[in-house]
């Protein structure tokens, strides 16, 4: 059974769906066994597309992508390995969703996988921000995968 790891954000239309799409990009280049996807706290953006400009970051950084909104289910917490919160406001609404102990210890913030990011684990939101904001989203994400991946072979060593 392949690992599975879900990022979280608020709308799932530019933080999470950046982060998925990037961490598939590294799972698949590596061959590893790993499921990820994205979802949001709310269901305001639910059966959209990601953000454009999102789509715009990724591309412009060699990524692909595709995706439809989501909003995250409380039933989901058996199905995931890592659930990964974009923020502490999305962290906190996991947390309050989460039926027991085992399933908050589920829960992860993306910039804990960061060394540089010291006490600042929120990725920002950047919907009302420009192309920069977009871009130190993906700055962020992409400084965050080498310990999350790390951490992702570390679970499947051991399994």
């Amino acid at each position: 059974m392949p690992f599975r790891v879900t990022f979280v954000c608020t709308g799932n239309i530019c933080r999470s769906p950046m982060a998925e799409w990037i961490l598939r990009h590294h799972v698949e280049q590596e061959g590893l066994d790993v499921e990820v996807d994205s979802s949001g706290t709310g269901g305001w953006h639910v059966g959209d597309g990601a953000d454009e400009r999102t789509v715009a970051a990724l591309e412009r950084a060699g990524y692909r992508s595709a995706h439809i909104a989501r909003q995250f289910d409380a039933a989901w917490f058996d199905e995931y390995d890592m659930i990964i919160a974009m923020d502490a406001g999305h962290e906190k609404a996991l947390r309050s969703m989460a039926p027991n102990w085992q399933a908050r210890g589920s829960i992860r913030r993306l910039r804990e996988f960061d060394p540089d990011a010291g006490g600042d684990l929120d990725v920002p939101d950047p919907y009302y921000g420009g192309r920069d904001d977009f871009d130190l989203v993906l700055w962020q994400v992409e400084a965050a995968m080498p310990g999350l991946l790390k951490e992702i072979r570390s679970v499947l060593d051991d399994g």
